[in-house]
Order: structure tokens, then sequence, then C-alpha cells
């Protein structure tokens, strides 16, 4: 017996971030979207917890117990007084170390996967506080759809979509490290008052109204400015996406990887093409937005 969850990417169409707090983190105004690129975690008994993965980036995934399918595992096994004999087994298709929630996608998703496989029966609310355990972006992960994250971005609010946003995925040559990024941001607005993050009107008018040209307008990721600061050459993909017709184009969390917002479908595809031959990024993907999260197919 195996269960396979399957658990999307997600997109910041907002992300505002506060000064460091004391404990070294960030309160956030996170505003997620789930997009329609996934990883898929296969959870089998096995007489110890193994981790495998396959896929695109996979070498550099870590297989120990630092991965955070691996600590979802063991997180749900002391809660419920068991042993975490299990192998998880990875299927990537997110960008690893690409700011769209990959990583904890797998947490997400080991920690849906090992609840079924084990029958612990742990109520929504159980799982959602082992998921803030993990990291900030992995209750997102288990929810899907869009909400807006506060806190570190663990605390969240479901938001209304209404309708389908069309988005290009510019994957770039190499990663980028988020507490990298989050330090150069301390370190740029070192000196500056940095206001406490709140929530863009515009931008959950937006997803209300499903309207792609009226989000565009509203997208915004503080985080931007540091991620190009480490990372310069983002800043001639970005230019390549807005030069093909893009509605709005930033760099998607931490990054490295980059975000177009398109007006349609037609448009995703041709932007996606005119990215692919601007030789200034890895991979192009096309995705859509908003999608379920971590599911069990």
């Amino acid at each position: 017996m195996s269960v396979t969850v399957r658990v999307p990417a997600k997109v910041n169409v907002q992300l505002a971030v506060g000064p460091a707090r004391p404990d070294g983190f960030h309160d956030l105004a996170n505003v997620f979207l789930a997009v329609g690129l996934y990883d898929e975690i296969t959870a089998t008994p096995a007489d110890t917890l193994r981790v495998t993965c396959a896929g695109p980036g996979s070498d550099q995934v870590p297989l120990d117990h630092s991965n955070l399918a691996a600590r979802a595992a063991l997180a749900l096994a002391a809660r419920y007084g068991r042993e975490p004999a299990v192998h998880l087994h990875i299927d990537k298709d997110i960008p690893v170390a690409g700011g769209m929630a990959g990583g904890s996608a797998d947490g997400a998703g080991a920690l849906l996967a090992c609840d079924a496989l084990w029958g612990t029966g742990a109520s929504r609310e159980e799982l959602l506080d082992i998921c803030a355990e993990l990291g900030s972006d992995v209750p997102f992960s288990l929810v899907g759809g869009a909400a807006l994250g506060t806190g570190r971005g663990e605390r969240l609010t479901e938001l209304k979509v209404g309708g389908t946003f069309h988005w290009v995925f510019a994957m770039a040559e190499r990663g980028l490290s988020t507490p990298a990024v989050f330090r150069e941001f301390d370190r740029l607005g070192e000196g500056a008052g940095i206001p406490e993050p709140a929530a863009s009107q515009a931008v959950l008018d937006a997803l209300a109204s499903g309207d792609p040209g009226a989000l565009a307008v509203a997208v915004s990721n503080d985080l931007q400015p540091a991620a190009l600061s480490l990372f310069p050459e983002l800043s001639d993909t970005l230019a390549a996406g807005r030069a093909a017709g893009a509605l709005a184009a930033l760099v998607s969390g931490s990054g490295p990887t980059t975000a177009f917002l398109a007006g349609d479908a037609d448009g995703a595809t041709v932007i996606a093409g005119v990215l692919r031959a601007s030789g200034t990024c890895a991979s192009v993907r096309v995705a859509e937005g908003a999608v379920a999260g971590a599911t069990v197919v």
C-alpha cells in the first residue's frame, strides 16, 4: 500500500516585509496564489524513514532528516506516538530553490500522505499546526487556492478568487537562498524606516474580481530589490517578459524564479516563447491559478 499526494507551487502576488524581529524573523503580509506546477510525494511503508527524489533539480534536494518531507513525517509520528517508518519519494516538478515553495510543498505533501497511510485521522487544524511548526510557507501548501499569510506567513486567511489567472515562470540558471535574500533585505533597509506590513486592498479586490489587468497594477514584492542585488541578471529576464507583453513582471518570493502575468492563455503562450528565445533564463513554464492545495491522488 502507498499514498501519493500532489501539491502545487505558489506565486506571491503581494509580499510585504516588515523589519526584522528580535527572533530574526520578519512579519509579513503575504498574498499567496497556488499555481499548477506540482510535486508528488508518495509514502510507502518501510523499516525506517527514508527519502528519495527524482525530477529536475533533484540532485540539489537533501535526502536526510533536514528535508521538510522527512521533518513532517517525524513530527506527525511524534505527535501520535508511532515510529516514522516510511519511505517518502518526491517527484519534483516545482523549481528547486526557486522561490515557489517547492520544499514547503514537499513538507505539506508528506504530512498529508503519512496521515493517510498511517490512518492517524489528524484534524485539519492539527495538520495546519504541524505545518506552521515546519515553516512559514508550509500551511499554504496544504490549503492552496489563495490566502493572506500574516505573522511569518503561517497564519492564513483564505481569499476569494473570481477567475483564472495565467502565468509564465522563468527559471534561473542557479538558485537563491531565502535566508540570504532576507539578510540582503535587512542590509538594504538598514537605517530606513520599514513600515509594518499590510495587505493591499487593491490586490485582494483584483483576486476577487478575477481581473488580470487590475492585479497587474497591484502586485508587489518587497524582497525583489534584495533578490536583484544578489542576482542582477534577473533584471534582463524581467525586461524580456515585459517586452513580450506581460501585464506584470516580478520576482517570485525570494527568487530567483521570475513570474509574468498574462492577460489570457494565448498571451501566456506568446510570453513563454519570447522568454525561451531570449537566452535570459534556463527554462520556462506556463501555469494557471488558483488551484487546490495538497490532494491525495
